[in-house]
């Protein structure tokens, strides 16, 4: 069959278009030519909907390390709170287990009923309430404190289950003051926690 001859359809054709341009020599570089172009065409059209993607990519990571470091900032200070407090029981806890070891002997309960008398100065009635045994060690060792301390004068002193070892209740007619071990652990935990 040659070129120039008629082709016989059974049906007529449809949507059939007439090639413009096509060269009568070197079909086969134009087809090659048109391919390139096609490729090169939908290699464009494919780096730029990769970079579309990156851009979006590159954005949805924007806001997600935003949101991180958002949620970090707000976390960093509650966990220093929660840290603070934390140490400050945990000090607490060891003051506390410190001074439930130390032995008590005559010259700290001596210390501590000075301590707090020294805080109600100048009141002529001034009893002092600690606990039996620490009262007795006292006495045993005949202590000085009992006969009166130099800024207060005379004191009375009474045993009283209510006050635990080491500590004492010293009562004026204005008030109490409380230097138990107890009260003074609870007041410097109320300082360090304010």
């Amino acid at each position: 069959m040659k070129w120039s001859d008629s082709i016989p359809f059974r049906q007529p054709l449809r949507e059939v278009r007439l090639l413009v341009q096509v060269p009568t020599q070197g079909w086969n570089d134009f087809l090659r030519e048109r391919e390139q172009a096609a490729y090169q065409r939908g290699q464009q059209e494919g780096e730029r909907a990769l970079t579309q993607q990156l851009i979006q990519h590159q954005g949805d990571t924007g806001k997600l390390q935003n949101g991180v470091l958002q949620s970090l900032a707000c976390a960093i200070p509650q966990v220093v709170r929660e840290t603070e407090n934390a140490l400050i029981q945990l000090a607490l806890d060891a003051a506390q287990k410190i001074v439930a070891g130390l032995p008590i002997n005559a010259e700290m309960i001596e210390a501590v009923v000075s301590e707090a008398v020294r805080q109600v100065e100048g009141s002529a009635e001034i009893t002092v309430q600690l606990h039996p045994e620490d009262f007795k060690l006292l006495r045993m060792h005949q202590s000085a404190v009992l006969t009166g301390l130099p800024e207060s004068g005379p004191l009375h002193f009474t045993g009283s289950a209510a006050v635990t070892r080491g500590g004492c209740l010293v009562q004026t007619r204005f008030g109490v003051i409380d230097a138990r071990r107890e009260t003074k652990l609870e007041q410097l935990r109320q300082t360090l926690s304010a």
